[in-house]
């Protein structure tokens, strides 16, 4: 059973960049052909894909997000991280990461982490 778990501060201010870390067990980051995302939820978007690292570490985004955020991955450690460059309190969000399967984006996923709560403040 593969778990996955979301690490990082709840709160951050404009001037941070928020960071937040998923923890997998239970199977391997590098497994093909799996992708592994970061979703948000807002009351005003609902659920919103923001990107994913692949099994080969290839990165995909979310085109309006591109320019504002980073995921990479540590293998030795069997986790991955997303990065969000000068968060607006609109970035406040309930953040998931997750397995996808098949391919980036498309919203097939297997395995959901609970969620963390980021709130942003200016």
């Amino acid at each position: 059973q593969v778990q996955l778990q979301e690490s990082g501060p709840g709160l951050v201010n404009t001037s941070q960049t928020l960071s937040l870390t998923c923890a997998v067990s239970g199977g391997s980051i590098t497994t093909t052909y799996y992708y592994w995302s970061w979703i948000r939820r807002t009351p005003e978007k609902g659920l919103e894909w923001m990107g994913s690292i692949s099994y080969d570490g290839s990165t995909y985004y979310r085109p309006s997000l591109k320019s504002h955020i980073s995921i990479s991955r540590d293998t030795s450690k069997n986790q991955f991280s997303l990065q969000l460059r000068s968060p607006t309190p609109e970035d406040t969000a309930v953040y998931y990461c997750a397995r996808e399967d098949r391919a980036p984006g498309v919203g097939w996923y297997t395995y959901w982490g609970r969620g963390t709560q980021v709130t942003v403040s200016s």
